[in-house]
């Protein structure tokens, strides 16, 4: 049983992510706020978070430094990431920030589907249609 995470302040983010995903054996919890990310993490680990860039004063990129800082230092678990993004530009956000995995916005159910069972699989999810950009992280 998967237990996943979204993190938006969109109502139609929730509804389309919980729509692809949601399941029997598959529970969505939300939370409409980055800064509740890691207390939700902390009560119950998710197997995944899917966070939406654009949320609230702390938005998807903060958030998901946030968790993978708590995890190096022990006081949270490590959960795969996965980061919906507004446009393509924003791939440069989401490598630095150190996201498992991302989607560029509109959300495609097939897209997202994939993504999210790469992620439940231990391995990482980088937009096809978009993954040769030129974006790269500075390291």
């Amino acid at each position: 049983m998967a237990d996943i995470l979204v993190a938006t302040d969109a109502d139609w983010i929730r509804d389309e992510v919980e729509a692809a995903l949601a399941g029997p054996d598959r529970p969505v919890r939300w939370v409409r706020h980055g800064m509740d990310v890691p207390p939700a993490v902390a009560e119950s680990t998710p197997d995944l978070v899917v966070l939406d860039l654009q949320i609230g004063n702390m938005g998807g990129m903060a958030t998901a430094m946030a968790l993978h800082l708590e995890a190096g230092a022990g006081r949270l678990p490590k959960v795969p990431v996965l980061m919906l993004l507004d446009r393509s530009a924003d791939i440069f956000l989401a490598r630095r920030s150190d996201a498992d995995g991302w989607l560029v916005k509109p959300i495609d159910a097939f897209r997202l589907r994939k993504a999210a069972a790469a992620l439940l699989d231990g391995g990482t999810y980088e937009d096809a249609a978009f993954a040769d950009t030129g974006y790269t992280a500075l390291t």
